[in-house]
This record gives structure tokens, sequence and C-alpha cells, in this order.
């Protein structure tokens, strides 16, 4: 009872460390993480690829107004798993960040760079008093100088550069999937095949077009596209 107590002490805020070294409010914003709906990213050798898990609470619900998926400039766009609303101001301060490059510089903003503003951003809520953690992880996708590039943030506000990632839930069985069928020289349509396989793997239910997000960064155009439901029908039936 004692130790439990000692536990509740050091979880009361952000800026306590326990014993141990552990910063609790971050290790609850980690579990909100994984109780948020998958979402996965692939890199290939044409682009960048990002699915992700839309599944809704309610037939009535409108599946085209959850927030999986966020363009944050031409060139780069963002996945999330955990809290949306915490998601969108994490992409809005990411997309501020990317305008404010764009008119110092004249020049699109690199995506580890860009990455790097976000993280040190998230990074800053883990250690002032008043406030909470980032309850969501974000998987950055993009192209820096014809180069496709995948980072995931981390409520700690680290950062790490993937060829294939999974955040969310069933994480381990997604990127234990990932891990065996990960190819270097898959094509960006390969990428998309890839990362829905894999996405169905952590499922029980059949994937649908209105329940799945796909999103590409084409490394020839450079551009941010996040595909139709008719498009994304037409690859869950090549799948089947």
């Amino acid at each position: 009872m004692q130790g439990q107590n000692q536990q509740q002490a050091y979880d009361r805020g952000i800026t306590i460390f326990s014993p141990d070294g552990r910063l609790y409010q971050v290790e609850y914003a980690r579990e909100a993480v994984k109780r948020g709906t998958a979402s996965i990213g692939v890199r290939t050798e044409d682009g960048v690829v990002l699915v992700v898990d839309k599944r809704t609470r309610s037939p009535l619900l409108e599946g085209s107004s959850v927030e999986k998926l966020h363009k944050v400039d031409d060139h780069v766009g963002a996945a999330s798993a955990g809290h949306v609303a915490d998601a969108r101001k994490l992409v809005d301060h990411a997309r501020q960040q990317s305008q404010v490059e764009r008119v110092r510089y004249d020049e699109p903003i690199g995506v580890r760079t860009l990455t790097k503003e976000v993280t040190d951003h998230i990074q800053q809520y883990t250690q002032v008093g008043g406030a909470r953690p980032f309850g969501v992880a974000l998987l950055v996708a993009g192209i820096s100088d014809g180069e496709p590039r995948l980072f995931e943030t981390d409520p700690s506000g680290t950062s790490n550069e993937w060829k294939a990632v999974a955040i969310g839930s069933d994480r381990s069985v997604i990127q234990e999937y990932l891990e065996d069928e990960y190819e270097t020289d898959l094509s960006l349509d390969e990428g998309v095949d890839l990362a829905l396989r894999a996405l169905n793997e952590g499922r029980d239910d059949e994937l649908s077009a209105e329940g799945v997000g796909v999103a590409t960064v084409d490394a020839d155009s450079e551009l941010f596209r996040e595909l139709q439901t008719e498009e994304t029908a037409e690859y869950l039936e090549d799948l089947e």
C-alpha cells in the first residue's frame, strides 16, 4: 500500500521523477497512444505511404470527419495515433514551422528539421508544471532533396527514422508483419499493398474502403496526396 501511495505521489506532477528515473505522466501518454487506432508508414524507393485505421464508433458517423491523416506542407504529411485533438495541435505547429521556413528561406522545410521542431515542442510539455504531455504519436512522411523520409514522434519528445513502422493499437503484431515482409526495393503501389496487409493483420474484421485512410508522398512530384475512397477500394480488391 505504501509503494502504491508513493507512485501516486510521483505521478501527480510531470516535473517529478520517480526514484527509478521514470516520468509517469509520459508513460501514461504512451498508453493513450496504444489505445488509439493504428497508423502505418512505409518508405519505398518511389516515396512514402501512410495508412490509417479510421474505424468509427457508429454507422451513423461520417468517416470523412475522422482526422487521422494531415497535410502539413505540399511535400510532407502526417498520420496520428492517440488523442485526435492533441494531434491537431501538433500538426498546426508543424504547419506554422513549415510556413516560417518558406518565408525565411524561400524553400521547403526538411522532413528531419520539421520533425525536430515538433519533438522539441513536445519535449517542453514534459518538464513544465501545470501542463501535461501530448497523448499522441505522429508519423511524419515526406521528401527531402528527392529522398523519401519517414519519422516517428513519441510523447517523450524523441524521434526515430524508420523504413516501415506502426503506431497505435496492435503495434507489436503489425510491426512484426512489417519486419517479415518489408523489402527495400518496393514501389509506391507495393508499399500501399504492404501497409494494407499489415493493417489487416491487426484486425478481426475485414478492411473497408470507408474505414481506411491512405495517403502518399511521391518522390517525383514531391506532393502529398490523400487517396479517394474509390482508389482505396481498388487496392483492397487487389488485396483480396
